[in-house]
């Protein structure tokens, strides 16, 4: 048996972790709007500090964690039309009590902001109630419109909530009611939105005041904010008055913004012990190598003297957006079903999953993830029924079907029209099949993907004109939303190298109509019907119908899906793994380790 070295534990010490390049924390108001709403101010930013009603994730397992969840699981009445929950008695920073009216506060906002929140559908919660209430200091209730999928509800519409404390009940003017009184919701909402700064400004002038700030100081969970600098450096301390379980073991929490992943990577060559030193980092794509192709684990490792390289597998796909909102020609041909499906056809996921992702990526065919494996995924894509699979030749064939002449490049539009044959409404004779492809700057892995996608598109006849935005512009500006004066959304395609993290993959928060976080504006009345089925049954079948069609339609294009990070966590650090599947993390939970004298 070999030698195994003693280690103990060690309370304290500070563990800094590299933002990916671009996305540093952007919103701290936890009514987060479309346009900010993903992973880097949700999951790994507001939610140090503002608990949620449900906590996403179980030991790196696809399930609700109860124990660091604010409420007790939900208990449904008999006829399912009814649901109540009681609210844990923990408490915030400033001594108030979480309660139901922190609950009905969030309620009462959702129902009159619900479009200025990114996880609101239309149609859906709170809009498929019949009432909300509070039944007891502890408790509150949800009544439904008709029976839904009672794992539909707590996985996707319960888990947006986040309690608010009656600290954040407040306009300029003083103290309020929105607890009680939704008139009073839109004045509160406008001092909190105003607290917290303007969500789409890339200035950190607001955010280095949320510290200081009486509102953003009231917190219920392990962390608090202590500093935002003006170069968007973040450190969080613990909370002391923290009421929940595990509390921190560390003394501090940073997060360092990071440009570029060659910036990173010079950084964490200096160890986790050097100038600027990075404990929780990341491999960049192109340095990551996976032998044996399975992307939940580790390959080798050039820092494997001082890190371990844990990847972050989630459940999520990846996907570029289409514009269908863009108000010039290059709106017209994305409405047409056969230019999508020939796009899709040109992008070769396999190549990009196997040589510029090196082994770790893998492809993505439909809107629900492929991985991990599940039943959730139709038998028809799970047997590797590749609806578009790479085929420039075909992508050509379709386009010569639909009125384009193709030996010239780009394409040319030569037969106009709505009929069989045709081009499609709006798009006249002499129109050039040529579309620009917006990404985001400094991933040169993706760059890669880029250039290989415009190379095999142009052997179809379609020119994509790439340009490369900073990540969190690009995000901003080509985010889901109708054209305003301010945004005219012109935009046409958009690839932020991420996509969507499922909590349970029913369609309604990326493709039902009106969506917020709808990213490309795409609407379908069979595929809204397709997405109402898979809310209100536990039938497998009503999920296999609708990612079918969805996969048929391509309303965006799938990539490969990668590892959102090859985590780099120093070699003494402890409490990193299992990864969250769903993105969340726990700093609190990490500490470090000496070697025994």
């Amino acid at each position: 048996m070999m030698d195994q070295q003693l280690t103990s534990a060690v309370e304290g010490g500070v563990a800094t972790w590299a933002c990916l390049p671009g996305f540093p924390p952007a919103v701290i108001f936890p009514f987060t709007p479309p346009e900010r709403y993903g992973m880097r101010s949700t999951y790994e930013f507001q939610m140090l500090m503002y608990r949620p009603l449900y906590w996403l994730g179980r030991d790196g397992k696809l399930e609700i964690d109860f124990d660091l969840s604010v409420a007790d699981e939900p208990v449904w009445d008999e006829d399912g039309l009814t649901v109540t929950i009681r609210i844990k008695p923990w408490k915030w920073s400033n001594g108030e009590t979480v309660c139901a009216d922190n609950v009905i506060f969030w309620m009462n906002m959702l129902a009159r902001k619900g479009p200025r929140f990114g996880a609101y559908v239309e149609g859906f919660f709170p809009d498929n109630l019949v009432s909300y209430q509070k039944v007891a200091e502890d408790r509150v209730s949800f009544t439904f419109d008709q029976v839904y999928s009672q794992y539909w509800v707590l996985m996707n519409q319960l888990t947006m909530i986040t309690p608010m404390p009656k600290a954040w009940d407040r306009t300029a003017d003083g103290p309020a009611d929105a607890s009680h009184d939704i008139e009073q919701v839109e004045a509160v909402f406008d001092y909190l939105l105003a607290e917290n700064g303007p969500p789409t400004a890339e200035s950190n002038a607001h955010r280095v005041l949320w510290p200081d700030s009486p509102i953003w100081s009231v917190v219920n969970g392990p962390w608090k904010l202590t500093t935002f600098t003006d170069e968007g450096a973040v450190t969080f301390v613990p909370n002391e008055h923290y009421s929940g379980p595990n509390p921190a073991r560390l003394a501090e929490f940073r997060q360092m913004p990071i440009e570029t992943d060659e910036q990173e990577y010079e950084l964490l060559q200096r160890g986790p012990e050097g100038a600027d030193g990075i404990q929780i980092g990341f491999l960049p794509m192109s340095f990551g190598v996976q032998p044996s192709g399975d992307p939940t684990v580790g390959g080798p490792n050039p820092l494997g003297d001082r890190y371990d390289l844990v990847p972050q597998v989630l459940f999520s796909l990846h996907f570029m957006a289409l514009n269908f909102y863009n108000p010039n020609i290059a709106g017209k041909l994305i409405h047409q079903p056969y230019i999508r499906q020939a796009l899709q056809s040109c992008l070769d996921q396999d190549y990009g999953s196997r040589e510029i992702y090196q082994g770790y990526g893998w492809r993505q065919d439909g809107p629900v993830p492929s991985l991990p494996d599940s039943d959730l995924i139709s038998p028809r894509l799970r047997r590797g029924g590749v609806v578009w699979p790479f085929d420039p030749e075909r992508a050509r064939e379709l386009l010569e079907a639909n009125g384009w002449d193709t030996s010239v490049s780009p394409a040319v539009c030569v037969r106009p029209g709505t009929g069989p044959g045709e081009a499609g409404e709006g798009i006249p004779a002499g129109t050039e099949l040529s579309l620009s492809l917006r990404y985001i700057e400094g991933r040169p892995a993706l760059t890669r993907l880029m250039e290989q996608f415009r190379a095999d598109a142009g052997k179809a006849g379609i020119e994509l004109r790439l340009s490369e935005i900073y990540a969190s512009v690009l995000v901003a500006q080509d985010g889901p939303g109708a054209p305003t004066p301010e945004n005219p959304r012109t935009w046409e395609l958009s690839c932020w190298n991420g996509g969507w993290v499922y909590n349970h993959p029913t369609g309604e928060n990326l493709f039902q109509s009106g969506a917020a976080c709808n990213f490309s504006n795409y609407r379908d009345e069979r595929a809204d019907e397709l997405i109402a089925r898979t809310v209100t049954t536990d039938d497998p079948q009503a999920l296999y119908d609708y990612q079918d069609y969805i996969s048929e339609q391509a309303p965006v294009l799938f990539t490969p899906n990668f590892p959102r990070r090859l985590f780099e966590v120093a070699s003494n650090l402890r409490g990193f793994t299992p990864v969250n599947p769903y993105g969340l993390i726990n700093p609190e939970n990490w500490y470090y380790v000496e070697e025994a004298s």
